[in-house]
């Protein structure tokens, strides 16, 4: 039993990471329709950006401060990721705004192996792994038999804290009506005095700073960061966001913590174990997608005429 309520525990913390990515997939597909491949490499350069903030610009006397360290990676983290996204959008994907579907899929691919070849080749020490400071309490929690770390419960909180704040956003604000209603038509959004435009820009710029969020609080659980950290973890986000239906921002975050839990427990209890999770995790997405196309929270897409 303590084995797997600490496996629940771990599938919880990783599942907080995985929706801090799903989303940015799940919110730009939802607004123009582009799975952003690359967008698993917005979160890697975040996690750089915090990294390169702790490293060159604090004071030593600084990096010793939990609270004055994390706050200040994490917003050098997410101005990082923002600043990629947004030039991203600007020079590979709004030429392509009106080509094939086919066309912008593969400029992701490319923006993506472009980002980690970028990182390889010009941050100091990336060929392999670079270790990432501890930059929160080192104390791990204890319940019952159950451990944990203490960045490992911030992720979780910081994870469901922006969902919340998201949501409530996109439903309650007006910039979050103009979202949902590009989503719907940009043709007659635009008749109504939305710029389709801006909605896109600030799509993009809302999942970057998640995304840059989660690559600072996910170097400070692991403690190193590589530039392939982007497509394994965005390989799990993008299944999570097609498996809770993607463009539905309550369905990415309930899919991320589906795909933690089954990962986790995957590892102990399914055959093949830690070898075997992608497996297993792309088996429930598939026999979802099976029964259900759209994902579990996602709508019956319309054809758009």
């Amino acid at each position: 039993m303590g084995t797997l309520l600490q496996q629940i525990a771990n599938g919880l913390i990783f599942g907080g990471l995985i929706a801090m990515v799903a989303l940015g997939y799940t919110m730009v597909y939802g607004i123009i329709q582009l799975i952003n491949f690359a967008h698993g490499e917005v979160f890697m350069t975040g996690a750089f950006g915090g990294l390169a903030v702790y490293s060159w610009l604090l004071p030593p006397a600084a990096q010793q401060i939990w609270y004055v360290a994390l706050p200040a990676m994490l917003v050098g983290g997410a101005i990082v990721a923002l600043v990629v996204a947004l030039l991203m959008e600007r020079f590979a994907y709004r030429p392509l705004r009106n080509a094939p579907r086919l066309a912008p899929l593969i400029t992701a691919l490319g923006v993506s192996v472009f980002l980690q070849e970028a990182m390889r080749i010009f941050f100091p020490g990336a060929s392999s792994a670079v270790p990432f400071p501890n930059a929160f309490i080192s104390a791990p929690l204890h319940i019952g038999s159950v451990t944990i770390p203490a960045s490992g419960l911030l992720m979780l909180v910081v994870s469901v804290v922006l969902s919340i704040v998201l949501e409530t956003y996109v439903n309650g604000s007006r910039m979050g009506r103009a979202m949902r209603a590009t989503a719907q038509d940009p043709d007659t959004a635009r008749l109504m005095g939305i710029n389709p435009d801006r909605v896109i820009v600030l799509t993009f710029a809302i999942g970057a700073v998640l995304a840059g969020v989660g690559g600072v609080l996910y170097g400070t659980y692991i403690h190193n960061v590589d530039p392939y950290i982007g497509f394994q973890n965005g390989l799990f986000a993008f299944a999570a966001a097609v498996l809770g239906g993607i463009g539905s921002i309550r369905g990415a975050v309930i899919g991320a913590f589906v795909i933690g839990l089954i990962k986790n427990i995957a590892d102990i209890w399914l055959p093949g174990g830690t070898a075997y999770d992608y497996v297993w995790i792309f088996i429930l997405l598939i026999a979802v997608l099976v029964f259900r196309p759209q994902g579990l929270f996602g709508e019956v897409e319309r054809v758009r005429a």
